[in-house]
C-alpha cells in the first residue's frame, strides 16, 4: 500500500462502536480523515499498527503502517509505526503490545518532538532489550517481510552499504539477536552529501565558455 491516497473514490467512515472507526481508504487516508474529520484538537500521538509482520530495511517504502506514522508525522504530531516479526508458528502480540505500551508511556512522559515518527519492529520471540537503529539497506533481499523466512535472510546477499562505518545497529540484525528495533524516520529524504557534489559539479560544468 505504501504511502498511496484515495483521490478518485469518494471515502466512507463506519462507526464500529464509540471512537472505533473503519474507512475504505489506504493508511495514510485514514489517518488524515481522522485529524481533519475526527479530532477537536491533534492527539499527543498516532500509533499505527501492531502491523503483522515486520517492516525492516528497504521494506519501509512498501509500508502502509509506516505511511501512516509518516502522514501523522507530516501534521506534526509525534508516531510512531509497530511491526511484529513473526517465524512458522502463531504470530504472538502480547509481549510487543506490552513493550510498545511502556515505551509510549515512557515518551509521553517525557515529552516528545513534533516531528518524531519512529519505527518499532519487534522480535519473533522473547525480547531482550531494544536498540536505536539505523535502516538497513540492502540489495539483493527479498521483500514483503523476509525476516519471517530465515532462510531467505541467511542466503541474501548483503550490499556494502550493509556494513557501513555507524555506531549504530542495522534494524534487521537487532531483531535477529532478540531486540526491539526503534529507528527514528525523517521527513526530509534529502542526501545532503550528493547535493553537494553536484552543486559543485554543476557549478564547473555551465563556468565552461
Amino acid at each position: 500500500m505504501s504511502h498511496g491516497l484515495t483521490l478518485h473514490t469518494p471515502l466512507s467512515l463506519k462507526e464500529l462502536k464509540p471512537d472505533q472507526y473503519v474507512i475504505n481508504g489506504t493508511p495514510a487516508d485514514c489517518v488524515i480523515y481522522a485529524l481533519r474529520h475526527l479530532f477537536v484538537q491533534f492527539p499527543d500521538m498516532v500509533i499505527s499498527g501492531i502491523n503483522h509482520g515486520a517492516n525492516l530495511g528497504d521494506d519501509i517504502m512498501y509500508s502502509g503502517t509506516v505511511a501512516a506514522a509518516r502522514e501523522a508525522s507530516r501534521f506534526g504530531i509525534p508516531s510512531m509505526a509497530v511491526s511484529q516479526a513473526y517465524d512458522d508458528k502463531p504470530i504472538r502480540f502480547k509481549e510487543g503490545a506490552a513493550f510498545v505500551r511502556d515505551l509510549v508511556a515512557s515518551l509521553l512522559r517525557n515529552g516528545l518532538g513534533g516531528e518524531l515518527c519512529l519505527n518499532v519492529n519487534i522480535p519473533v520471540r522473547r525480547i531482550r532489550g531494544w536498540k536505536i537503529t539505523r535502516q538497513g539497506c540492502s540489495e539483493n533481499m527479498p521483500h514483503f517481510n523476509a525476516l519471517d523466512s530465515k532462510a531467505d535472510y541467511d542466503e541474501a546477499n548483503f550490499s556494502p552499504r550493509e556494513s557501513a562505518k555507524t555506531d549504530f545497529t542495522a534494524d534487521r540484525q537487532a531483531i535477529l539477536d532478540h531486540y526491539v528495533s526503534i529507528t527514528p524516520l525523517q521527513r526530509d529524504q534529502t542526501d545532503y552529501a550528493a547535493a553537494q557534489s553536484l552543486a559543485r559539479e554543476a557549478s564547473r560544468l555551465f563556468s565552461i565558455k
